[in-house]
């Protein structure tokens, strides 16, 4: 057999908030896979592991989780008023696939340190002690992102003591405000509603608030599907019987939302869209072994990504969990109590998470005017990321 070499890229291993990525600057990357394109993907797939039938990724930098299978491309901004254009790829852990269909709101919170760093923003802008203001192109969705990363004699500050359930160590805090976060021209619900019935064949007809924002979300209430909000990973992630019943679930949720023309185009789009249960307040044990106490949140939510159930809360669904509490009727705001709100604390199975959100309604329409929550990141390996030759 003829021996391929290796070539090697330039790249950074970041986390961001509950997720880690290999993050490239596009000029960076071979010219075959500076174009979106099979190349591109065929690329990523190579560096993360991908495909692997044995789900582990063993031969790749992937963690064999939805929140470690992804990739992060940025490159200096074209556009007015923005610094950084931000191009995020989920890749999937057993079928030879990039999903380029949304964003990653944990990763969003690690552009700005990582673009700060690699020269992607302006130096005249970066203070020399004090917070950073990058204001960032979202590429995927159309929209911008705010990340206010602190400064320590001219570097991104990565330590700290700001603690985010879901992530072992303390790290500096990045505050992300996401604008206008709702999917198309702000509007948020795809059907006019704030709840639909929802028809899914093997389950019945359940409530749901169907919504873009941040990321198309489809949210149950947790009692309609048998479960009480409190479930952590092995509950679910353990039944497969579990697991088929939210992929129909997600499949006739996204037909209704628009996003798909039939149920069989779900299973080529695992990244969007998400799945979501939630509860009302309740005492429960996260995954670390503390003890969340009702008093201590508004509601309880659960979410799937890429068919299993997060360890934690995407970034993306965090939003979609602040802009639908923000709108009083949906049931993510009457699990909560009900009420106008502009924030919101919930319960993940990691621990919870506070979200803010403002929504105002013209003509009858809601629409989300931004959504802020604060994340960490850190580096943890950077400098060349090798794959065969052959991979593009």
């Amino acid at each position: 057999m003829a021996q391929v070499p290796q070539i090697k890229i330039p790249a950074t291993y970041m986390r961001g908030g509950t997720s880690k990525g290999v993050f490239f600057r596009l000029q960076d990357l071979p010219e075959a896979a500076r174009r979106p394109g099979q190349a591109r993907d065929r690329l990523l797939m190579r560096v993360i592991g991908s495909p692997d039938p044995y789900q582990k990724q063993i031969d790749g930098m992937g963690g064999a989780t939805s929140s470690t299978s992804k990739t992060v491309i940025l490159s200096k901004s074209e556009r007015p008023n923005h610094d950084v254009d931000y191009l995020f790829g989920q890749v999937s852990i057993d079928k030879p696939f990039v999903d380029w269909s949304g964003n990653c709101g944990n990763l969003s919170a690690a552009v700005g340190p990582f673009a700060i760093s690699n020269g992607l923003v302006d130096p005249a802008r970066i203070p020399e002690n004090g917070v950073a203001v990058v204001r960032i192109w979202q590429a995927n969705i159309g929209k911008t992102i705010v990340a206010r990363v602190p400064i320590t004699n001219g570097e991104v500050q990565e330590t700290g003591d700001f603690e985010l359930d879901g992530v072992t160590f303390p790290a500096a805090e990045v505050p992300v405000e996401f604008m206008d976060p709702a999917d198309g021209e702000g509007a948020m619900f795809p059907t006019g509603q704030v709840v639909d019935d929802l028809e899914v064949p093997g389950i019945g007809t359940l409530k749901a608030t169907l919504i873009n924002a941040g990321i198309p979300t489809i949210f149950v209430n947790a009692a309609d599907i048998g479960y009480t909000g409190t479930e952590l990973q092995e509950a679910i992630n353990g039944d497969a019987q579990a697991l088929e019943r939210f992929e129909t679930l997600r499949a006739h949720g996204a037909v209704r939302m628009g996003l798909f023309g039939d149920v069989s185009e779900a299973a080529s789009r695992q990244h969007t869209p998400k799945v979501a249960f939630v509860a009302p307040p309740t005492g429960y044990l996260a995954s670390s072994g503390r003890e969340v106490a009702a008093e201590e949140v508004d509601l309880l939510v659960r979410a799937l990504s890429m068919g299993k159930l997060h360890h934690a809360m995407m970034g993306t669904a965090a939003v979609a969990i602040g802009a639908a509490a923000a709108v009083p009727g949906t049931l993510v705001n009457l699990a909560a109590g009900g009420g106008d709100r502009t924030s919101v604390c919930f319960g993940h199975p990691s621990g919870t998470l506070r979200v803010g959100a403002e929504a105002t309604q013209v003509n009858s329409e809601w629409t989300a005017t931004k959504a802020i929550m604060s994340r960490s990141a850190r580096v943890l390996m950077e400098g060349l990321v090798r794959v065969p030759a052959d991979s593009l």
